[in-house]
């Protein structure tokens, strides 16, 4: 699913027009994004938590020549499902 057929879904579950859904979901979007930015963590009961997680430097192989290489520190975005969320995803027999 693409971003404009979130956007048709949302319009159409929710009864708003193409116009409202696609603000509604630019809006969620970009509150995620910045809070997670700003290092607080944003909690969606029953979906899932998007933070913000530090990464240790490292050393790592270059895929191409086989060498040694360091990998610097970061910072990065993470997504972990919640319980209903996975539950959902994994409906295993």
């Amino acid at each position: 699913m693409i971003r404009r057929e979130l956007v048709a879904e949302v319009a159409d579950k929710t009864g708003l027009s193409a116009h409202s859904a696609q603000a509604a979901v630019d809006a969620l979007l970009e509150v995620i994004v910045d809070e997670v930015a700003a290092g607080r963590p944003v909690i969606l009961a029953g979906f899932g938590t998007f933070e913000a997680r530090d990464r240790a430097a490292r050393t790592g192989r270059n895929p191409r020549t086989g060498e040694p290489m360091e990998i610097a520190a970061a910072r990065v975005p993470v997504f972990k499902p919640g319980a209903k969320f996975r539950a959902q995803v994994d409906l295993r027999d």
